[in-house]
């Protein structure tokens, strides 16, 4: 399982997994020692708090992936910056995404095909947890890249 969270991305560890009904729940957390603030590029080291982020990736074993990261939120170190904190981000998520970008790429590939009825209920059947919307959201992004 740890390959699998490391796929990701390498700063990631596995902790545990449960599977409920046909969802497989892994909780992860990061072991980055420092974290550079996204507002001005300083370093920080410095944890103010921690809070779980949940998102979906791809299926693995016929079972819906949920992932719940203990995300740390940091203290920006620089006092010249305007923001005091910030939270840790990652490469694989864009800001606030309830889904890994490469779930993202399969939830467009499918739907390029179908209408986005029939995507949705293919993919609510065999790859997330997913409504019309975020297909018609997903295709509206694509095309304004």
């Amino acid at each position: 399982m740890d390959e699998f969270i490391k796929l990701l991305d390498r700063n990631l560890e596995y902790v545990s997994h449960e599977i409920i009904d046909d969802t497989i729940y892994i909780n992860v957390i990061s072991t980055r020692e420092e974290i550079t603030c996204p507002y001005c590029g300083e370093s920080s080291s410095k944890v103010h708090s921690r809070y779980k982020r949940s998102f979906q990736d791809l299926p693995m074993q016929e079972k819906k992936v949920k992932i719940i990261l203990n995300n740390r939120k940091m203290f920006c170190k620089n006092t010249d910056c305007q923001y005091t904190t910030f939270a840790e981000s990652f490469d694989f998520l864009t800001f606030k995404s309830k889904k890994t970008k490469r779930l993202d790429d399969k939830i467009i590939n499918i739907s390029m095909n179908l209408s986005s009825l029939t995507a949705t209920n293919f993919l609510r059947n065999s790859v997330a947890s997913i409504g019309k919307s975020t297909i018609c959201n997903l295709l509206k992004k694509k095309r304004y890249q």
